[in-house]
């Protein structure tokens, strides 16, 4: 009798070969993971130390006793002084503004970004026409002023109108009347002491409305005088 062939060893499936490769793969890629997540104490150290006294908080010194420490403690007496003048700038302008609508003069605060507009409507800052304040208006200018300066940013005075023609000799424009009205706000804000390089002023008549001048109320809302703050 013929002996029987001695049975094959059975061939491994193909996916488990791949499956076998997989999962060489992730272990791989975990133990990357891991080594990249690995902090160097020393390294984190310095990283923090450039972000606070770049922001304006106190200068921290390498020390290896505080490198040794599981918290690495920080103290930020000082962090983001633009970010606190540009909130006390703002609380100001909003306490400024319930001044003005007691007074009956309609006044806006308004944020976009770094950048902040204190609008005023014209109509009881100015006589139609004329570039010269109201009386009763000038102390509100230059409380405006004096609000405004403890923060140090720079601040740009656009005078704009309405589209009705100037009926005087003396402006030939609209657009020299704002520019007029902004240049006389800023000699008061140079009276008041504020710096003169972070001032400037510029008019657009009736070029940048924020209305249709189709209506009086609408024309009304384009007198105005607004304050261009630059808070970044």
């Amino acid at each position: 009798m013929a002996r029987k062939k001695k049975e094959e060893c059975k061939k491994m499936p193909g996916w488990l070969i791949s499956f076998g490769d997989l999962m060489s793969l992730l272990l791989t890629f975990f133990i990357l993971l891991f080594s990249m997540g690995t902090i160097s104490l020393e390294k984190f150290h310095m990283v923090i130390k450039g972000v606070t006294e770049s922001l304006g908080g106190r200068k921290i010194y390498l020390e290896q006793k505080l490198l040794n420490q599981s918290n690495v403690p920080l103290e930020f007496p000082q962090m983001y002084p633009k970010m606190k003048r540009k909130k006390m700038l703002t609380e100001a302008l909003y306490e400024i503004q319930q001044k003005l609508k007691k007074a009956g003069i309609q006044a806006d605060v308004i944020q976009h970004g770094s950048i902040i507009r204190f609008r005023i409507n014209t109509d009881r800052f100015f006589p139609p026409g004329s570039a010269t304040p109201y009386p009763e208006a000038i102390p509100y200018i230059f409380d405006l002023c004096r609000k405004m300066k403890p923060a140090g940013f720079t601040v740009i005075i656009e005078g704009h109108t309405d589209n009705t023609p100037v009926k005087t000799k003396k402006y030939s424009s609209n657009l020299e009347l704002s520019a007029f009205r902004a240049l006389n706000i800023l000699k008061m804000f140079l009276q008041c002491g504020y710096p003169e390089k972070y001032l400037a002023a510029r008019g657009y008549g009736p070029y940048r409305p924020i209305a249709p001048n189709d209506t009086p109320k609408n024309r009304a809302k384009n007198r105005r005088v607004e304050f261009v703050i630059d808070a970044s």
